[in-house]
């Protein structure tokens, strides 16, 4: 906070103790219809009022009950001294400051207790000590009285609650900010490492389980998918180091293929158009072939998969469809949000995905993505 922002409200607050200490002592000097000054207490107890009605503006902001409290003492013996009766504005500016500070159990009975002092002092002054009219006066300017003061007190309460709505908001689109960024960590570790883990662990159960398996051939796959899922997480934490999305690399849909292929699944591909896309829907392409791939290397491997990408019509069409295990069946990995990051990062952009097994045996996802709104 610029520290002009904090001294401005405090050279208010002293601006208006000086002015309201002059103007309370000026009225003991005001001259009577006699030519006589109106006030006929002594002038040390005029300037102790003034004083009392004044000086407490100054740390109004960080004691406002207490503030309050002196200023309407002090206004109560000016009224009853018949210093002056004027309807309170220092004890408004007071209250609208106690009004506007935040809530405590002591906030409305302090109200009603200054609604009572004020009201009964200027009555009181006005009718019996130092009467200057009839009742219906006195209760008239008792009412004015309540009025300023009490309307001060629920103006500064309008204020503090609205800052107070204000406050929930910011907090609650901090939270949201940090929830999706939170999600958006999740879903690109997601891309980066899951899906080579599982090819990774498909890969070594084919090893073990399938007699004419070639282990060193194994282990060699597991190296290149091993180096592959190195390279991803380098290039995910960089992306989100530097706060920017994560961009495809050259090849990584070829290198997403050669994976599967190397876990058990017969890749037939038919790619066309991506490079008259923008990086980031590339990506987004890359990411659903990927995650369709190695959702069919854990839950249908070994087996035969055709991947389809075109790009026409302002559309960019993907679909990754499966035939089903066949053959030797390895045990069953546990499914993961592979598919449901996918759908949120498809529908952020604008698209639709489906993913749903096929009438006939085997999965099939497709996803359609806007060309004309990848600036989204």
């Amino acid at each position: 906070m610029d520290s002009r922002d904090v001294r401005r409200p405090r050279v208010q607050d002293l601006v208006a103790a000086v002015a309201a200490t002059a103007v309370y002592t000026g009225f003991a000097y005001l001259p009577g219809t006699d030519g006589q000054p109106a006030y006929p207490g002594p002038p040390w107890l005029a300037v102790a009022i003034a004083l009392g009605v004044g000086a407490p503006l100054v740390f109004r902001r960080r004691w406002p009950l207490a503030a309050l409290g002196v200023i309407l003492a002090a206004l109560t013996a000016a009224t009853l001294l018949d210093l002056t009766r004027e309807p309170y504005l220092a004890a408004a500016l007071a209250a609208h400051t106690a009004g506007s500070a935040p809530p405590s159990r002591r906030s409305a009975p302090a109200l009603a207790a200054a609604l009572a002092v004020a009201c009964g002092g200027v009555y009181a002054g006005q009718a019996l000590v130092t009467p200057s009219g009839d009742r219906a006066e006195a209760v008239g300017l008792a009412l004015l009285v309540a009025a300023a003061v009490g309307g001060a007190w629920a103006l500064g309460a309008a204020v503090r609650v609205r800052k107070e709505q204000e406050g929930r908001w910011e907090r609650h689109l901090a939270e949201r900010a940090a929830a999706e960024e939170r999600l958006r960590i999740a879903r690109d570790m997601h891309d980066a490492v899951s899906h080579t883990l599982g090819l990774i662990t498909v890969r070594a159960g084919v090893a073990a389980h399938v007699p004419e398996a070639d282990p060193r051939a194994a282990l060699r796959d597991i190296e290149e998918i091993g180096r592959s899922a190195l390279t991803d997480v380098r290039r995910t934490l960089g992306a989100l180091r530097e706060g920017g999305p994560l961009s495809p690399a050259d090849g990584d849909l070829r290198e997403a293929i050669g994976d599967a292929e190397r876990a058990g699944v017969a890749v037939e591909s038919s790619v066309g158009g991506l490079d008259a896309l923008s990086d980031a829907l590339r990506a987004l392409v890359h990411r659903i072939v990927r995650e369709a791939l190695a959702n069919a290397v854990k839950h249908a491997a070994p087996t035969r998969c055709r991947v389809t990408v075109a790009v026409g019509d302002g559309t960019v069409a993907v679909d990754v469809v499966d035939e089903g295990p066949a053959g030797w069946r390895r045990p069953r990995l546990p499914g993961g949000h592979g598919l449901a990051g996918l759908r949120e990062r498809v529908l952020l952009y604008g698209g639709e995905l489906s993913a749903a097994p096929r009438p006939g045996g085997g999965f099939a996802v497709s996803a359609r993505l806007p060309v004309a709104e990848e600036g989204r």
